[in-house]
């Protein structure tokens, strides 16, 4: 987030609410089947995965009173100066020319208050108006005087909005703005605090694919911001930071945006693959929030959902913004008073004739409540497994503890009717006995946890959150080790996946994920399986198992994501180009070369759009239509051997633009370059 609100002196009141909650009637539970397959592994829990900002105009910043909060919360790492304060901020005198600095909130005070949550610090160096020597001595302070050890750093908060793309926030004393002055000095940056402390990490600012400026080439560029930084600072950088403010104008929009983060975090990774190497980069997500019911049940539905869904996919740290920051417009969200106020926390602030006030200081509003479900669900060392809902107003996410145990969270997005949810399993036995469940309801004071339900049926409330952990049957004997990495050679219809050897007298299997319910393609008593008949151009993600005589199975290897080609060699090609593109759409360009041996008479080329926030504006040089995600170019035009023609269309995107890469032309599937 950019600024704060309502922290205009040191002092801020706090009252009662002015606004009552109303009386809602909610509709007859309806059925929900959701599936968990803990032969579907996701990602680690890293040891800072639960985050929040932690900001120098709060000025309740480290006291004991927040710090246990967030402790019981389950939060591992805090973030600090604070957004875009970070690019005026001096640690060394503790300023911040143009803002406000709260009493008690510098460096050594924060740290404190790091030190009593439990928290690992994710520090911002100021690129706007610092240096790279500044930053170095800021290292220098922490982990060698200090002795803080704090290992992660990144350079600037949102420098990408600094005016070179035509809106300007971030302050940037730089007389070039370009991403490729950002680079150059990411890169000075590095090299000095890292001859101070070589084992920090350093972290480079990225846009958020389908998030502005994500696809555009600004003046003067080779190209976007993402593909210019990881070019030119990729081999100094540790990790790319990232932001996520999806928006939505009403609760019901924004809470679909969570179904974006599995697209938007894989052209993430094949950016950093792309622009940046084969070195290991991981992504940290320090800032995310909703346009609509900050501090009420959306705010806390979305939440739980997109924290647990970036974990799942390999994110590191995730990180709400903020601990604090006052009072905005106020409404009301299903019967709940809604502040417009992004922390976490209440600031106990009131508008300016006092007629509208927060509760008291430091009262928890609802997306707290979904934080400690998330931090007891996400703990470090565990691991995510693959959960799918059969009803998209259900989402749901599970956790394999390392005891064996299973966690599931169950998050209803429907403010009108309860879910029955039927809970099945595949590669898990639950233990008998009753689950211990923990709830969240709308409008709910705290969370409230004890035995409830069945391992195979649980009711969840309207606009509810529940998590649900399970206890595993002991099996007898030692499972085998699970496989390490895999790794795959794919063709348009073939992929060979090969992995080291675990064990002796064990066979492998290799599942390709689906949600909940993995496939089995295929078993082998080698460290090899080659798959055929896949879809061209289409993503997989597949783990590998090993299974022993007495039907053991493992847990699963470490994913494994590769997307097929097209054919090598076909009767037709197609070049795609994205050329001109402004962040919700973009200009499309198709070459189409006849490269078989007979003319093709009239035409007509077919492609879809990956995902379904992408849509045809208009197009040109032949006849366009869309017809649900499929699109048809049609001419009555001749292609002669050898042949080629262009076509073009205006696309428009509303999250991140994975572009088409599969196009058949009569019918026949083309090389696509």
């Amino acid at each position: 987030m950019k600024t704060w609100t309502g922290y205009a002196s040191a002092v801020l009141l706090a009252a009662a609410t002015v606004i009552a909650p109303s009386t809602t009637v909610h509709a007859a539970a309806t059925t929900t089947r959701v599936d968990i397959d803990v032969r579907a592994g996701l990602a680690t829990v890293s040891d800072v995965a639960v985050g929040v900002n932690h900001a120098i105009w709060d000025s309740q910043l480290g006291t004991p009173a927040v710090s246990g909060l967030l402790n019981d919360a389950g939060v591992t790492m805090l973030r600090y100066p604070g957004g875009s304060y970070a690019d005026i901020y001096h640690w060394e005198d503790h300023t911040a020319p143009g803002g406000y600095v709260a009493p008690d909130t510098d460096f050594d005070t924060f740290m404190a208050g790091a030190q009593a949550t439990g928290a690992e610090p994710m520090i911002i160096a100021n690129y706007g108006t610092g240096t790279a020597e500044e930053a170095a001595a800021w290292v220098r302070y922490a982990n060698v005087t200090k002795d803080y050890d704090a290992t992660y750093w990144t350079i600037g908060n949102e420098n990408y909005g600094n005016g070179h793309y035509g809106s300007a926030w971030e302050a940037d004393d730089h007389a070039d703005k370009s991403p490729k002055e950002y680079a150059a000095n990411v890169v000075a940056y590095a090299n000095a605090m890292k001859a101070v402390d070589p084992s920090i990490k350093i972290g480079a600012v990225l846009t958020m694919p389908g998030n502005w400026p994500d696809g555009i080439v600004g003046p003067g560029d080779s190209g976007t911001w993402n593909q210019e930084v990881l070019t030119r600072a990729g081999s100094v950088i540790d990790f790319v930071d990232v932001h996520w403010y999806p928006g939505g104008s009403t609760p019901a929009e924004a809470l679909t945006k969570p179904a974006q983060i599995q697209d938007a975090v894989q052209l993430l990774k094949s950016q950093i693959s792309l622009y940046a190497g084969s070195r290991t980069i991981g992504i940290s997500m320090t800032e995310t929030n909703v346009d609509t019911g900050r501090n009420t049940q959306p705010g806390a539905l979305f939440l739980a959902d997109v924290y647990s869904g970036l974990l799942a996919q390999g994110v590191f740290t995730v990180h709400w913004w903020n601990v604090h920051n006052g009072l905005g417009t106020v409404s009301e969200i299903e019967g709940q008073a809604d502040y417009g106020d992004y922390g976490l926390l209440s600031s106990g602030n009131c508008n300016a004739d006092n007629t509208v006030c927060q509760p008291p200081m430091n009262t928890p509003f609802a997306p707290y409540h979904a934080l400690s479900l998330v931090g007891d669900l996400a703990r470090p060392g565990d691991r995510f497994v693959g959960a799918g809902s059969d009803n998209p107003l259900v989402s749901t996410h599970a956790v394999r503890r390392a005891n064996g145990d299973l966690a599931v969270l169950l998050i209803n997005k429907d403010p009108d009717d309860s879910q029955t949810v039927s809970l099945n399993y595949q590669g898990f036995t639950p233990a008998a006995g009753t689950p211990v469940v923990s709830t969240y309801g709308n409008g709910d004071d705290a969370v409230v946890t004890g035995p409830a339900g069945t391992s195979s049926a649980q009711q969840l409330p309207p606009y509810g959150i529940a998590l649900v952990t399970l206890k595993a049957q002991p099996i007898a004997g030692t499972a085998p080790t699970a496989p390490a990495q895999p790794s795959v050679t794919a063709t348009d219809r073939t992929a060979t996946i090969s992995w080291p050897a675990s064990a002796s007298g064990v066979k492998y299997e290799v599942y390709r994920q689906n949600g909940g319910t993995s496939e089995l393609w295929g078993e082998t008593t080698g460290t090899t399986l080659t798959v055929r008949n896949l879809e061209p151009g289409r993503r997989y993600t597949i783990n590998v198992l090993a299974r022993d005589g007495a039907g053991r199975l493992s847990r699963p290897s470490p994913p494994l994501t590769f997307t097929t080609g097209t054919p090598s060699a076909s009767s037709c090609t197609v070049t795609f180009r994205d050329t001109n593109d402004w962040g919700n759409g973009y200009v499309g360009q198709i070459d189409i070369l006849n490269s078989g041996t007979r003319a093709t008479g009239s035409w007509t080329l077919t492609f879809g759009w990956p995902t379904g926030w992408q849509s045809l504006s208009s197009g040109w040089n032949a006849t366009w239509t869309q017809e649900g995600r499929t699109v048809r170019v049609t001419s009555d035009a001749s292609l002669a051997p050898g042949a080629s023609t262009s076509v073009g269309f205006v696309g428009a995107y509303s999250g991140p633009n994975v572009l088409p890469s599969v196009f058949t032309l009569n019918g026949t599937i083309c090389t696509t370059t």
